[in-house]
């Protein structure tokens, strides 16, 4: 493979054929049907060729297919296991491997962002790279000073590859509900599209990057890789080794699992104190656990901005749910745009709802797992319930999109840990607002701040 869009016939060839397949399964479970094989079997079998048939085609592009097969990655806990179990590898090479573009690719990028002399910044660089993703792969150079660096190259025509297959995606959504009742797509579609700009430009990642490495600079517990080079398609950073979060998902043990669980929420809560910054793309290939233990942290290319921290609302808010005023949870929310003023809500079904987020804070400890993610995930997509309905009638402000992403995401992963830690902890000192016991009014409608890539 050359350049990432090299055959985009070919690109969308692949994808297109999803929707044939499924086509063909469904006549061929109806068939089935007809002859008498119960219908939770039929749709059973349906669903493990279709996740069968999709995984391999995101495992065979870059470019957004992959992108939201990395997004996906992060609720396989959701899904049921026996739909789950034999797909998780494959949901897990989503997260950081991806066909390699060839040598002489790399070394033209290289030339053409570093001038023809850029092996005399990147010392031994090894041609084969050591992670290859959606829209740039890793290779493993030497700095001028002779210390290990990570090389992150762009795919040429990444652009052009990341929209194509998105409008593809979002074409197809049916086909994906079908293969996981409950599951929004467009939605999710819609926010990739949406930071497709953010995502591509090299150096807004490396400021983001850099901003996060000087506020963790020596922390005995977060490992942030300092950025040496930068231009809009080439990122050179510190080599960052360690076992991926992945690896501790499949093999960890129960320690080593709640410890990750536990540096994981550590560090997305504290990042906008610390920082200013949210990282906003908490899939496992973003994470390492280093060799002195502590939690490594890669990938900035999609954060926000949050200059003064969490927004206080969110902790007050949680606050007062934990407290049961439901009635006062719900004033809450519409004052900061998730309820619009002509919508009606009964304050007890959104608290129901909200369960999935308020629930991890309510004890002093909290253990996640998948089975606890399914239920929660079948109550609030089960449209014959009231937490359904309620969810149809909620709206996410554009400067909350972010956190939710992140808050969700996080869940999700904590959830395929199977970690238990105390969680609460951690909130009651990154989250402004959660502890107060004099519980002040509610403020009027705060900015959360704005995406950075």
């Amino acid at each position: 493979m050359s350049d990432l869009p090299r055959n985009p016939v070919a690109r969308t060839a692949r994808l297109a054929s999803l929707p044939l397949g499924i086509a063909g399964r469904t006549a061929l479970g109806l068939g089935k049907r007809l002859g008498g094989k119960p219908a939770e079997i039929v749709l059973s079998e349906a669903q493990r060729r279709t996740a069968e048939q999709l995984f391999k085609v995101l495992g065979e592009l870059k470019g957004g297919a992959m992108k939201f097969g990395q997004a996906l990655s992060i609720f396989e806990a959701a899904l049921p296991e026996e739909l789950a179990a034999p797909y998780r590898a494959t949901l897990t090479k989503l997260q950081d491997s991806a066909p390699p573009m060839p040598a002489k690719t790399v070394h033209r990028v290289l030339a053409e962002e570093l001038g023809a002399n850029w092996r005399r910044r990147l010392r031994h660089f090894d041609d084969k790279p050591a992670a290859a993703a959606s829209i740039g792969q890793v290779h493993r150079a030497q700095w001028t000073d002779g210390r290990d660096v990570a090389v992150k190259i762009q795919y040429p025509g990444a652009a052009e590859a990341l929209r194509s297959d998105l409008n593809q995606i979002g074409r197809l959504s049916r086909l994906f509900t079908a293969w996981m009742p409950g599951l929004e797509i467009k939605p999710l579609v819609a926010e990739l599209k949406e930071r497709i700009g953010e995502e591509l430009d090299y150096s807004l990642e490396a400021e983001a990057q850099e901003g996060f490495a000087k506020a963790f600079d020596g922390d005995p517990e977060i490992a942030v890789p300092h950025v040496r080079l930068h231009t809009s398609r080439v990122l050179v950073t510190d080599w960052l080794d360690g076992t991926p979060l992945s690896a501790v998902i499949a093999d960890g043990t129960q320690e080593e699992r709640d410890r990750a669980g536990l540096l994981l929420v550590r560090f997305l809560f504290s990042g906008p104190a610390r920082a200013g910054l949210l990282h906003a793309d908490p899939h496992p290939g973003n994470f390492r656990i280093t060799p002195d233990g502590r939690l490594g942290v890669l990938d900035y290319g999609l954060v926000a901005r949050l200059p003064d921290g969490f927004p206080p609302q969110i902790g007050r808010l949680l606050r007062i749910g934990l407290d049961g005023d439901s009635e006062r949870v719900l004033e809450g929310l519409r004052a900061e745009g998730f309820i619009k003023p002509h919508i009606e809500i009964d304050a007890e079904d959104l608290h129901d709802y909200l369960k999935p987020f308020t629930e991890p804070a309510r004890e002093p400890t909290f253990r996640f797992n998948r089975e606890w993610m399914r239920t929660q995930f079948q109550r609030i997509t089960d449209v014959r319930g009231s937490s359904a309905k309620t969810a149809f009638k909620l709206n996410l402000p554009p400067s909350y999109a972010l956190i939710h992403r992140v808050w969700s995401g996080g869940i999700g992963v904590l959830a395929q840990l199977g970690a238990e830690a105390p969680f609460r902890g951690e909130l009651e000192r990154w989250l402004p607002g959660f502890v107060d016991d004099d519980r002040p009014e509610l403020p009027e409608k705060s900015t959360s701040g704005e995406a950075l890539g």
